[in-house]
């Protein structure tokens, strides 16, 4: 629900003229930009950049850069630009952190741009975006294939990281961040406060909900909102307010944190590694509990709602439970929609802390009321019981493929409603964002009494279903088909063979583009170290989960709707042993950290295809390996060849409408550098169904660094 009239709120896709909405556009990019440096400007030094109050997080020197790093790496993933504005300073600003294992935050790893250097490097990219807006076509509606909804995919990236960035802020000490009185108004927390008023439920009936966001919604979506899921959600009964500081006090002062059976086991291992006593944003002074908002300390206000993750918010419903009697939970996504259909459609009057419409904090539980219910959206976003997945029909967007899918593992909680710093798509009914159970958010919640006696949950698909990312798993993790040897098998065979016959060293191998992780495991009999990594999260995720659980599940199809199911495990490929050897990592190979350094060998899988940029690829491989460091390039030798403009481009072509470097184009610009040894072709197949395959024959080239 949004407050309109403000230019935080997300704009329509539709509309009667072109020049109103390129006008449009340009001012919700302009606010988005200048609300990111107004947050950021509470910052008073220099070396408050670089601290890590969070350490599941970067340090916000990260977070300055990242959003318009964010901006150029999407708009060249699109082909609507063709060179980046700070390779280095976008090589370590570009992959932000979800706390998954293969995030490498020890600090030593990163070398962080100066302060000054992102303030430029933001005036360039502003500078670039704005006359990509003023030059560009617009049709209208927009679509999802167009370069306006790349501008506000940047745009509504950049408003969830102000939302993550505060809450990193808020975690700073006081004496890095400008004073209250000397801020801009719209930073000004809510100052009034008193006792919480006396939580009741109330009940809601049985009704029927569809979730999902249409293809003709007019506003603009991330890829886990579309779909459809149909509910049938049996009557229950919701708490009137979120739960209060003081309700949840009531919880600690009954040894709530103390008590391992109110915790999952999940919270118990979370409480044994914390020795958490209270929510985050508290503090004990001298035996009177203050919180901290973003820029102060006051009393813990007793009516503003407790600001806890969702094993906090676990254990209270477990205590509650016990002290009623009854099924306490908090609400599923289906409940939630539910408590948002009870509420009146006139968005215009609705009242909530949110959009940076009211305060730059939280606000008492009663405050702003929508129908019989309080703060259904806003204030503080509300921890759900049910873990994301995709609904019916999810698709990936081709420029954001890892936006969603690795959070769709039964791990990730869904938030929903919004908090007072939510703006633009956040603070629709229809958006849906999730954060490991674990983590700390402006979050808080409210809980519902289960009629009978279950939580209504909806299983997550925990077998990988996405036709692509299928493939890339039989491909690297099933059988032989048509009886050509796996292709993982394949490569890492040929490359040992190589190195032995050479006697090259093995201490440390850079595998880039690794994608689901096969490759790796197999080399990692042989190397000591290997470092893996991919530019999607949508695909090195499984490599990752194969590395922490063992095993991995996904579909293949065999006909129309009929599925056959896989489970791969570490064990049965004989690799279990050497699985430590591997570190994965997302990132861009053409454009890596420096840190990706000393190498023996470097397997570069499938280097034309469209996601590397060959040229800066090629550029900095001779710099990652060692003397005599051997180098292994696999190039497809199948490509459209309906030549349509011959230019001389690193020795390539023009082949429909893009520039691609084209094998003779690789070996010119390697032998720069490289000597070439051999070059011995593979075979690959992937299985599109039981009877349908794709053969594709590949080449494995071998080159040794020159001295």
């Amino acid at each position: 629900m949004n407050l309109i009239n403000n230019q935080n709120v997300t704009p329509q896709l539709n509309g009667l003229s072109v020049d109103e909405k390129r006008a449009e556009l340009k001012s919700y990019f302009h606010n988005t930009w200048t609300t990111y440096e107004s947050l950021f400007a509470l910052i008073n030094n220099d070396e408050a950049y670089y601290l890590r109050p969070e350490t599941l997080r970067h340090p916000l020197i990260f977070y300055f850069g990242h959003t318009a790093t964010f901006f150029i790496n999407k708009l060249l993933l699109g082909k609507y630009i063709n060179k980046r504005v700070n390779t280095k300073l976008e090589a370590v600003c570009a992959v932000g952190v979800d706390e998954m294992s293969w995030d490498d935050l020890n600090s030593e790893h990163y070398d962080w741009p100066n302060v000054d250097e992102v303030r430029e490097y933001r005036h360039q990219v502003f500078a670039l975006v704005n006359n990509l807006i003023d030059t560009m076509e617009i049709s209208l509606p927009i679509k999802q294939d167009s370069l306006a909804w790349v501008i506000l995919m940047g745009c509504e990236h950049e408003r969830i990281h102000l939302e993550t960035s505060s809450v990193i802020m808020r975690m700073l000490p006081l004496a890095c961040l400008t004073q209250p009185s000397a801020v801009d108004e719209q930073w000004t927390s809510c100052t009034h406060f008193s006792v919480a008023p006396e939580n009741q439920l109330l009940a809601v009936a049985e009704q029927p909900i569809v979730l999902g966001k249409k293809s003709t919604d007019e506003t603009y979506g991330w890829d886990n909102e579309y779909g459809e899921l149909s509910v049938d959600v049996s009557a229950f009964s919701a708490s009137k307010y979120l739960v209060s500081n003081q309700e949840f006090l009531a919880f600690i002062d009954a040894g709530g944190y103390k008590k391992p059976h109110y915790w999952s086991e999940e919270g118990q291992n979370w409480l044994s590694f914390t020795k958490a006593e209270m929510p985050r944003f508290w503090r004990n002074n001298n035996g009177e509990y203050v919180q901290r908002n973003l820029l102060n300390e006051m009393p813990l206000p007793l009516n503003w709602p407790a600001e806890v993750n969702y094993l906090e918010a676990k254990a209270f419903c477990h205590w509650k439970s016990e002290q009623t009697k009854t099924n306490i939970a908090m609400p599923t996504e289906a409940q939630w929609h539910c408590l948002v259909n009870n509420v009146s459609d006139n968005e215009e009057q609705a009242p909530a802390n949110i959009n940076l419409a009211r305060y730059a904090s939280s606000c008492p539980v009663d405050e702003f009321s929508t129908g019989d219910f309080y703060d259904v959206t806003g204030n503080v976003w509300q921890w759900n019981e049910s873990a994301i997945d995709g609904y019916e029909g999810f698709k990936v967007h081709p420029l954001y493929d890892d936006f969603s899918t690795p959070t769709f593992d039964g791990k990730h909680n869904l938030i929903k409603g919004g908090s007072w710093i939510s703006t633009g798509n956040e603070t629709l009914a229809s958006s849906r964002y999730a954060f490991r159970r674990h983590f700390t958010q402006h979050a808080g919640f409210r809980y519902v009494e289960n009629l009978d006696g279950k939580i209504p949950l909806t299983p997550v698909n925990r077998y990988e279903t996405d036709v692509e990312v299928c493939q890339q798993l039989e491909s690297h993790y099933g059988e032989q088909h048509l009886s050509v040897e796996n292709y993982s098998q394949q490569v890492s065979q040929l490359l040992f063979s190589k190195v032995k016959a050479l006697g090259a060293n093995t201490d440390k191998l850079l595998n880039l583009g690794c994608s689901v992780g096969r490759t790796a495991y197999e080399l990692s009999e042989y190397f000591q170290h290997i470092d893996a990594v991919d530019f999607s999260a949508r695909y090195i995720q499984f490599g990752v989960q194969l590395q922490q659980q063992k095993t991995l599940r996904y579909t293949n199809v065999i006909s129309g709707d009929i599925q056959s199911f896989h489970e791969v495990s570490l064990k049965a490929l004989a690799l279990n042993d050497n699985a430590d050897h591997i570190v994965f990592s997302q990132g861009d190979a053409s454009n890596l950290k420096p840190m990706f350094n000393g190498y023996d060998a470097i397997l570069v899988e499938h280097a034309l295809e469209k996601s590397y940029q060959p040229k800066q690829l090629l550029a900095t491989l001779s710099q990652r390996l060692n003397k005599q460091g051997l180098l292994f390039v696999l190039t497809d030798h199948q490509y459209s060849a309906q030549h349509t403009e011959k230019e001389n481009w690193l020795g390539g072509l023009k082949v429909n409408g893009e520039n691609v470097i084209g094998l003779d184009g690789l070996h010119e610009k390697l032998a720069e550098e490289f000597t070439f040894l051999e070059a011995q072709p593979l075979t690959r197949v992937i299985k599109q169904n039981q009877c349908t395959f794709t053969v594709t024959t590949t080449e494995m080239s071998v080159w040794q660094r020159k001295s």
